[in-house]
């Protein structure tokens, strides 16, 4: 007797603090059932055109971009873009006939949820922010399931559909057979010497790397040692400031893409507040400075921070203050070993387990329950 194949779409993306988590959900449905077939959908231009096939799965793009909420020319072009996305997310849902639409965030997520809703097919959210965008916030009326990373969103989802699962997290960031001396020397750093990782998103955080940049001399003098991730955009400029600061103390990588081998290295992170990165932080149990994005809808990056600063679970730099306090903040907090033994226990503390296969596991429930 043949197994029924399961079609499965997953839609999102824009940034790798959705992507992630999206790739590590499929591959968790892959590993419990043979039979799913997996199609993402994802918004052009953006970083899921190239990392989802890079990780093995077909994908659709949409034109689909965001609303600016200044005023802009480019608002005009977002209403046509939108409805070419919902017309091409009715026909990939028509195609493809799936048994189930999950999002997880970013742009693409509206126009695909919306379509499959009203063909019937049934929808999972993946909720990673303490607070939730307008998008997740409309989708949830018709989602079955609404899996969340944060207690309290009763006040946004209803109640019945909650599901705590955290937010999963990239395969192989835990390696239990890598020792803090080969992750130090992989980057080409002393082991004896305490490091502190600074990561700004896929994209690099120009108040971080600004922040870093005029104060090299700073951690030169402290002796202590920095892997500094810019994003491309950022990679030209710091790798200059580096460069003419002239120390093996301070190592400049546009993109890192060991970050197994990263997080091992690092005494304390600094980062942006994505609550993908947040997850991972957390069941890594690291001392971390975070410094939320602006430039994000409904502030969430701060809320999500402060869920974590409100339990001494880490401390919070805001992007306004990062020139004046962000390095005196990471050279104090590396000098403190208490400090940071506290901040890596409290952190650890908010870690949700096997989030993937958790997911997972309730997309095929919904599937199974049609």
């Amino acid at each position: 007797m043949s197994i029924k194949q399961k079609n499965i779409i997953i839609s999102g993306g824009g940034t790798g603090g959705h992507l992630f988590p999206a790739i590590a959900i499929a591959q968790a449905l892959t590993k419990l059932d043979s039979s799913v077939k997996i199609r993402f959908v994802g918004a052009e231009g953006k970083i899921e055109a190239k990392k989802v096939p890079e990780a093995g799965f077909e994908i659709d793009l949409l034109p689909i971009t965001g609303f600016a909420r200044k005023l802009s020319l480019k608002n005009i072009t977002f209403f046509f873009k939108l409805f070419k996305s919902m017309r091409l997310a009715k026909r990939i849902v028509k195609k493809f006939k799936p048994d189930i639409a999950v999002g997880v965030g970013g742009y693409a997520s509206g126009p695909l949820l919306k379509a499959a809703a009203k063909q019937g097919v049934p929808t999972v959210i993946q909720e990673q922010n303490s607070y939730p965008g307008v998008t997740n916030k409309l989708l949830a009326k018709h989602a079955s399931r609404i899996c969340v990373a944060y207690d309290g969103l009763e006040k946004y989802f209803p109640a019945e559909k909650i599901i705590l699962t955290g937010n999963p997290i990239r395969e192989n960031l835990e390696n239990p057979t890598i020792t803090r001396e080969e992750a130090a020397k992989f980057f080409g750093l002393n082991p004896n010497k305490r490091i502190i990782l600074s990561l700004g998103g896929s994209g690099g955080a120009g108040s971080i790397n600004n922040a870093i940049g005029n104060k090299l001399d700073k951690f030169v003098a402290e002796d202590v040692q920095i892997l500094w991730q810019t994003g491309g955009y950022y990679f030209t400029d710091s790798k200059a400031k580096a460069d003419a600061v002239k120390s093996d103390n301070i190592k400049v990588l546009d993109f890192i893409n060991r970050m197994d081998m990263a997080f091992k290295a690092a005494d304390v992170v600094i980062s942006r507040a994505g609550a993908g990165t947040i997850s991972e932080l957390c069941l890594l149990g690291k001392a971390t400075i975070l410094v939320p994005s602006p430039n994000v809808a409904e502030d969430h990056q701060t809320k999500n921070a402060m869920a974590l600063v409100n339990k001494e679970a880490a401390i919070l730099v805001r992007d306004d203050s990062a020139s004046n306090e962000l390095v005196e903040n990471a050279l104090e907090l590396i000098k403190n070993s208490s400090k940071i033994f506290n901040l890596s226990k409290n952190i650890y503390n908010f870690a949700q387990q096997k989030s993937a296969e958790r997911i997972a596991r309730e997309i095929l429930k919904v599937i199974e329950q049609k």
